[in-house]
């Protein structure tokens, strides 16, 4: 048995809480991945994983493996980054999570930290508030791009770095008439008149649908939206297809600079800003490959590529 191979498939297998998808996110069939967990059971004289017809997650012995696990894998990652890379050109994975609405920033990120430092390999991957900071938690996520307000309210040992602040717009179709060349920013409109207009916003698990409660709530409105939705881009393509409007943050109006056929309000009474800011777990053991990252992150270059595609009130569309 090759331990860390065995290790990998059971982390795989948290990460995908499913037999199938973990093997072919390991490219290995799913009766090797089993066997391999078998015989990690063996080895460690206990049953690691619950079994039925589908996986229903770990035994109490098997969450500890587990956890034991992503630390042995984490030092065999820093210990290859330290031996393969140097201060200038580091080399190695990087795993970064970002919450939908935070995505377009996040994959600009990638993007041009890869183009600086090629040696560097990022999976960029959308995820929950919560999955961010259970991945934060466990080690088994490098960074995250979400919500600061979050760990303001945590006790969780997390390290944050600002990046922008999110502003709202109410997204609509356009007028006909104005034939605006790409997506135009028209005059503000009021949280509670946007309240009477039939919505598409986001389901109630995501943690963006809640500022946006909060915000409808201040101004004395309760919204009834008919659609709902935890894909980001279903918000613009039914404000497109359909009669209803939407609610977006700056960064994913930028986002769809390129549509003449809507446009966007800023949303004010109340003015809502949401910090949005890059968080990693307070470790004092960063591998290459995140110390080039953290560095980037408070780069001149990258700050205000940022701050050109945050979406900011008046700023960013024409």
């Amino acid at each position: 048995m090759n331990l860390f191979v065995s290790l990998k498939y059971l982390v795989a297998l948290d990460d995908h809480r499913h037999f199938g998808r973990a093997a072919l996110a390991c490219s290995v069939t799913q009766p090797a991945l089993s066997n391999a967990i078998r015989a990690l059971e063996v080895s460690f004289g206990t049953s690691i994983v619950k079994r039925g017809r589908n996986f229903a997650g770990f035994t109490v012995e098997g969450e500890r493996i587990l956890a034991s696990g992503r630390k042995i894998l984490r030092e065999y990652e820093l210990l290859q980054q330290d031996l393969h890379s140097s201060q200038d050109a580091p080399t190695g994975n990087l795993l970064v999570g970002a919450v939908p609405t935070a995505m377009p920033i996040a994959a600009r990120f990638v993007a041009m930290l890869q183009d600086r430092h090629p040696g560097i390999t990022p999976t960029l991957r959308s995820m929950s508030s919560i999955e961010l900071e259970s991945g934060l938690e466990s080690l088994s996520l490098d960074m995250g791009l979400g919500y600061t307000e979050r760990m303001n309210n945590s006790n969780s040992a997390v390290r944050v770095i600002p990046q922008y602040t999110e502003h709202y717009f109410l997204l609509r179709k356009a007028p006909r008439a104005t034939k605006p060349q790409g997506l135009r920013v028209g005059k503000p409109v009021r949280w509670r008149d946007a309240a009477q207009l039939p919505l598409c916003l986001l389901s109630a698990e995501m943690h963006n649908r809640s500022i946006i409660d909060r915000a409808f709530a201040e101004a004395g409105a309760q919204p009834r939206p008919v659609i709902e939705t935890n894909s980001i881009s279903t918000l613009a393509l039914s404000v497109r297809a359909g009669r209803v409007c939407s609610v977006m943050p700056g960064a994913l109006v930028d986002d769809v600079h390129g549509y003449d056929d809507i446009e966007a309000l800023p949303l004010v009474e109340p003015s809502v800003e949401t910090a949005i800011s890059f968080m990693v777990h307070d470790t004092n053991r960063p591998s290459r490959t995140l110390e080039a990252a953290l560095a980037f992150a408070q780069d001149p270059a990258w700050t205000g590529e940022v701050a050109s595609h945050a979406g900011a009130l008046g700023g960013g569309q024409t």
